[in-house]
């Protein structure tokens, strides 16, 4: 089992940045990620890093967004900057405990545990 709490949401001007943790406890995960869910929309993919420190993202994110992973802390953190209303969003963490030939860090069936969420809203 893996326990996922996120923290860091909230609400911010356009422009502005936030920062997300997602402390993960219960074992060691290969792969964890963010997703977000816009209002009225479905979930979709964010950003994700593995346990070698590989990195993906949506092309919407790249270059505002960074995900990075402390490994000894088994957290994973996403820095937002240049924040826009379209990322106004409940953001997820999400961990993968399987292998990298399986693992499609887009793919939310993908993953195995999910945090709460954590509402990330950007005002115009």
């Amino acid at each position: 089992q893996v326990q996922l709490v996120e923290s860091g949401g909230g609400l911010v001007q356009a422009g502005g940045s936030l920062r997300l943790s997602c402390a993960a406890s219960g074992r060691s995960t290969y792969a964890m990620g963010w997703f977000r869910q816009p209002p009225g929309k479905e979930r979709e993919f964010v950003a994700a890093t593995t346990w070698g420190s590989l990195t993906y993202y949506t092309d919407s994110v790249k270059g505002r967004f960074t995900i990075s992973r402390d490994n000894a802390k088994n957290t994973v953190y996403l820095q937002m900057s240049s924040l826009k209303p379209e990322d106004t969003a409940v953001y997820y963490c999400a961990a993968y405990i399987g292998s990298y030939g399986t693992f499609t860090y887009q793919s939310p069936q993908t993953y195995d545990y999910w945090g709460q969420g954590t509402q990330v809203t950007v005002s115009s």
